[in-house]
């Protein structure tokens, strides 16, 4: 099976010599030159690798990171940026990214990256399946087939609830802001009442904690927004 990279970049001249390579290398490359579009193609169709630049249009390299995380937790990341500062680099790789990259770069070590990466990608190890599923207390959720054992028993959660619970495990015991979680959760095209998040809160709590009136693990932050907190009891 050909092993297929979105390549997102909006340099033009920069994206051709690497999208010509990594064809020469017999990948076969689907580009992109803003944000929204690279997340729209990577929604519609199958990929082995990402190779993302931060500074885009329409939605920057970050933000589309964030955005492919909650679709798939697996998938290789390696940014490709201009951005060479330490501090850059600590946030590109928190933010989900694999590998970090500069320009200018070598083209060699470039293919070199994708070619590991790449090959990691096509491992499927038992790591990487257990990050399908996450359990903390009593609860067992399953990212993948939207399934939950939880305070009422079997559950099936909702495409949107999934990814709103992918969000806030991944940033487990950090404050995600209610901008964040319209932005990640339901795009930047839409955006519904804060009030509805609100709503996917409170069913997270019928679900998943002894006493909904007392979370434990899903708590509101006044002003801001909400954290998922893990107690070291359940870690």
């Amino acid at each position: 099976m050909i092993s297929r990279i979105l390549l997102v970049e909006d340099e033009e001249h920069i994206m051709e010599a690497i999208k010509m390579n990594l064809e020469m290398e017999g990948y076969e490359v689907v580009c992109a030159t803003d944000g929204l579009s690279a997340v729209k193609h990577f929604k519609e169709q199958r990929f082995n690798m990402v190779i993302l630049d931060i500074m885009l249009p329409e939605m920057d390299g970050l933000q589309v990171c964030e955005q492919i995380r909650l679709e798939n937790n697996h998938i290789p990341i390696l940014f490709l940026t201009a951005k060479d500062a330490a501090q850059d680099r600590i946030v590109g790789l928190k933010t989900g990214a694999d590998d970090y990259l500069t320009k200018p770069f070598n083209l060699e070590e470039l293919m070199l990256r994708v070619k590991v990466l790449v090959k990691h990608s096509l491992k499927g190890t038992e790591e990487e399946h257990t990050l399908q599923e996450f359990t903390f207390g009593s609860n067992t959720v399953n990212f993948v087939t939207f399934q939950t054992n939880c305070q009422k028993g079997e559950v099936n959660l909702t495409k949107k609830e999934v990814k709103l619970l992918k969000l806030l495990v991944e940033r487990k015991n950090e404050v995600v802001s209610r901008e964040q979680i319209l932005q990640s959760v339901w795009g930047y095209d839409v955006y519904p009442s804060t009030r509805t998040i609100d709503n996917f809160i409170l069913a997270f709590r019928k679900y998943f904690e002894t006493d909904p009136k007392n979370p434990v693990f899903f708590q509101s932050v006044r002003g801001v927004g909400y954290k998922f907190v893990m107690p070291l009891s359940s870690c």
